[in-house]
């Protein structure tokens, strides 16, 4: 399993892709509609802004960030007015002062996470989380958000293996994505097995499991944090536990949510 300091040179690689691949878009491109309701594309960066700026705080200042917790949840009425406490700042910003503080804030977060053990634990807005899975966190964030913004304009980041984290965080939320749901957890066990970008095989449960998914690594990391149905990938998946997994997979917390519909 990857250490902090591996995983956090990962997310870093990943937040100067994503900027490369949006950083010279127009105006107008900008404020191009994306898959997640009510977002544009300013809005995903502006997301990844806000909660950069947040995650360098909860490991600078746990105090502080406690007290922001607090404050910002005591806003939070309806979808809307979540929005606008988290993006409303951000939102009257030019595209380029946007690009600045997304680059302002992940410093922070760089610095920050920089002071980070392997065994250390970083208060969050639900329980604490090893600094290992925070920053995988973070990592799953950009990369995912990153993906509605891409697809909304039609680009793309080559994929690398720093997917490796998204992969096997995808994999052991299996159990969550049913808790979140307040289903109970399946006991049929499901392997995967993905074929990296490096052209490598991760391997994650028992391979003599007779239920399994196989395929693209993006494709799987792409179906757990919800930005593809699953009948729109490569995958192949073997089983009805396995279908059952991959239509509710979520790889990040918070409220159940469905990711889009099947094209076809």
């Amino acid at each position: 399993m990857a250490g902090v300091g591996e995983v956090r040179s990962d997310l870093l690689a990943e937040q100067d892709a994503l900027d490369a691949a949006l950083a010279d878009l127009d105006s107008t491109s900008w404020t191009t509609a994306t898959a997640s309701p009510r977002w544009s594309v300013a809005d995903q960066i502006a997301h990844l802004a806000f909660f950069d700026d947040t995650a360098a705080l909860a490991i600078d200042d746990p105090d502080r960030f406690s007290a922001h917790v607090d404050e910002l949840m005591s806003q939070f009425t309806d979808e809307l007015a979540v929005d606008e406490g988290t993006l409303g700042a951000y939102r009257q910003l030019s595209p380029e002062d946007l690009l600045a503080a997304w680059r302002t804030n992940r410093a922070r977060l760089a610095k920050a996470s920089a002071s980070l053990a392997d065994d250390d634990r970083v208060i969050w807005y639900g329980p604490s989380m090893g600094s290992k899975s925070f920053l995988t966190a973070r990592l799953m964030e950009c990369w995912a958000h990153g993906q509605d913004a891409l697809d909304a304009v039609g680009r793309s980041v080559e994929p690398t293996d720093r997917l490796r984290h998204i992969a096997r965080l995808g994999f052991i939320t299996r159990g969550w994505s049913y808790m979140a749901r307040k289903r109970e957890v399946p006991t049929a066990e499901v392997a995967v097995r993905l074929a990296a970008p490096s052209g490598d095989e991760w391997v994650y449960g028992d391979e003599d499991a007779e239920q399994i998914i196989t395929g693209p690594a993006v494709d799987f990391c792409r179906v757990v944090t919800q930005r593809t149905h699953v009948d729109d990938t490569e995958l192949t998946v073997v089983g009805a536990a396995a279908r059952d997994w991959m239509l509710v997979a979520q790889a990040f917390a918070g409220a159940p949510t469905t990711g889009p519909d099947a094209r076809s």
